[in-house]
C-alpha cells in the first residue's frame, strides 16, 4: 500500500522531472529512525522520497511520517506486506526487535529477500520513476532491484566513517594480529592523528577469538 503526499495527480504528473528517492531502512529501529531523517532532508530540498518498509513499521513511525507529510514534504510511505508465514516467523515479526530467537534471525532476513518481486512490482508503478534506491547493507538483493530499473543503489550504513575507516587500515596491515595480548595497545595506521586501541576493544569481525565488546 503507498501513501502519497497530500498533492493531486496533476501535481504528481508535473513532478516527472524532479528526483525520486526510494528509501528502504531494515526493519530495525536503530536502521530505521536515522533513514527517516535522511529522508526529511532530502524532502526539504525538493527531493520526492517514497520509504519503503512494513505495516507494523510503519505504524509505529506513523505519528513523525505524517507530521513530515502534513508539513507538506514530498515523503511518500509504501507498505509491503511481510511474509512471516512463508518464513516460519510468528505473525508480526516485521522488526528485529520482535524475532523471539536468534535463531530465528535468519529467518527474518530470508523474508526481507521475498520482499523483491513486490517491491519491483510498485517500482514499476511508480510515478515518477524512480530516481535511485538507498537501501540498507543487509538487502544486497536491492542492488539486483536496481539494475533492473537502470537506476544507481547506494548503501546505508550506520557505522560512521571513521570506524570504517579504522577496519579497513586494520584489515590492510593487520597490526592487531601482532600483539602479544588482547590488551596491549597498537596504533592505528595510516590515520592523521595518533589513534591506539587494544585488540579487546574491536568488533569480534575483527577479534573472532577475543572478548572484545
Amino acid at each position: 500500500m503507498i501513501h502519497p503526499p497530500p498533492s493531486s495527480q496533476t501535481a504528481m504528473a508535473s513532478q516527472d522531472h524532479q528526483l525520486h528517492y526510494v528509501m528502504f531502512p531494515l526493519m530495525a529501529q536503530g536502521h530505521m529512525i536515522p533513514m527517516i531523517d535522511m529522508a526529511r532532508l532530502f524532502a526539504e530540498h525538493g527531493v520526492i522520497v517514497t520509504i519503503v518498509t512494513t505495516p507494523l513499521n510503519a505504524f509505529r513511525f506513523k505519528t513523525i511520517i505524517d507530521r513530515a507529510i502534513g508539513s507538506g514534504l514530498p515523503i511518500r510511505l509504501l507498505q509491503l506486506q511481510f511474509p512471516c508465514p512463508e518464513a516460519g516467523l510468528p505473525d508480526g515479526c516485521e522488526s528485529l526487535d520482535t524475532v523471539p530467537s536468534v535463531e530465528l534471525m535468519k529467518n527474518f532476513m530470508v523474508a526481507t529477500t521475498m520482499l523483491q518481486q513486490p517491491l519491483e512490482q510498485m517500482l514499476g508503478e511508480f510515478q515518477p520513476s524512480p530516481s535511485c534506491i538507498i537501501s540498507d547493507m543487509g538487502f544486497p538483493w536491492t542492488c539486483e532491484v536496481a539494475r533492473k530499473f537502470h537506476i544507481p543503489r547506494f548503501i546505508f550504513h550506520g557505522t560512521s566513517c571513521f570506524s570504517h575507516l579504522c577496519s579497513h587500515n586494520l584489515i590492510l596491515s593487520k597490526v592487531h594480529e601482532r600483539v602479544a595480548s588482547e590488551f596491549e595497545s597498537f596504533v592505528v595506521p595510516s590515520l592523521p592523528d595518533r589513534i591506539e586501541m587494544t585488540k579487546a576493544q574491536l568488533p569480534p569481525s575483527l577479534n573472532k577469538d577475543g572478548v572484545g565488546p
